[in-house]
């Protein structure tokens, strides 16, 4: 476990990380959420969702990451 949690604060894993959770985030925010950001109509719970969109893709992005890194080194 601890070669998997050192490779996943690496500086270069997060970085693409954040990178992949932003762009993807935003279109997934925009396709969304449109209709609501426009009038800015969003409550607390439309907040917390938006929030959960950015993370879901930097999880994936990082297990992704972690996981060929560490295939790769196996190698």
């Amino acid at each position: 476990m601890k070669p998997w949690l050192t490779i996943l604060f690496r500086a270069d894993v997060v970085l693409r990380s954040l990178t992949v959770a932003v762009i993807v985030g935003t279109l997934l925010v925009l396709i969304n959420y449109w209709d609501r950001l426009y009038p800015y109509s969003l409550d607390f719970n439309a907040w917390i969702k938006i929030a959960l969109t950015y993370c879901v893709p930097y999880c994936v992005s990082s297990y992704a990451s972690v996981s060929a890194i560490m295939e790769q080194s196996r190698k």
